[in-house]
């Protein structure tokens, strides 16, 4: 015998009584909006110029209590709800504001000085907690880029080399570290580098090719 089905009335008060723990459950959660806020409001940083970070896996319970923050480094803030047990996060807040900085009119080549008509003074959005990049031009020209830049690229201290480019065959000293001890050697370089990358030289005594890292203007040191 065929079970006789449930009375309308019935099936649907059975429905509802299901899905209000499904409900509950769901509102168990901190709103991700609220983290963010009280990330951003930590840091000082104006809401409508900074973005906090949450994963889309964070699912934390709902804090009966106001949601607790500080900063805790120039681009993240502490997050806690203070309940029993409670719990606390640690949230990553980008933050920019407007400048005054240097952009580049047309591009720059690696290894090439600047020119002063590459260069121009532009009101950007930097970020927050960051040293800000220079703002007067002169400053940069005949300043040697690290890498090729685009047109429009706003030039940072990270952006330049801090020495001249190493060239293939110029020469340089090869400065090897073992135990505490050190010893030079007159070496050759055997490519291009910028400063403080890793070039392959040659020991012009023992013919021995190595690989060291461009420390300063025509030192090498030997990498291990």
């Amino acid at each position: 015998m065929r079970p006789s089905p449930l009375p309308p009335l019935l099936l649907s008060g059975l429905l509802a009584s299901l899905a209000l723990p499904l409900l509950a459950r769901a509102g168990d959660w901190q709103s991700p909006d609220s983290i963010r806020a009280a990330a951003i409001q930590a840091l000082g940083a104006d809401p409508a110029r900074a973005e906090a970070t949450l994963a889309a896996h964070v699912r934390l319970a709902a804090c009966a209590q106001p949601l607790q923050a500080v900063a805790s480094g120039p681009r993240t803030a502490l997050v806690r709800c203070p309940d029993e047990p409670g719990w606390k996060l640690y949230v990553p807040v980008e933050a920019h504001r407007e400048a005054d900085v240097v952009v580049l009119r047309t591009p720059a080549r690696a290894g090439q000085p600047l020119a002063a008509e590459q260069l121009v003074v532009q009101r950007r959005e930097v970020p927050v907690g960051k040293p800000l990049p220079p703002a007067d031009p002169a400053a940069l020209v005949g300043r040697i880029p690290a890498r090729a830049l685009a047109d429009g690229s706003v030039v940072g201290e990270d952006d330049l080399a801090l020495g001249p480019p190493l060239r293939r065959g110029d020469p340089v000293v090869l400065v090897s570290r073992v135990g505490g001890i050190e010893v030079r050697m007159a070496g050759r370089a055997l490519g291009g580098a910028a400063p403080g990358r890793v070039v392959r030289a040659e020991n012009v005594e023992s013919r021995r090719v190595v690989r060291g890292r461009l420390t300063a203007p025509g030192v090498v040191e030997v990498l291990q």
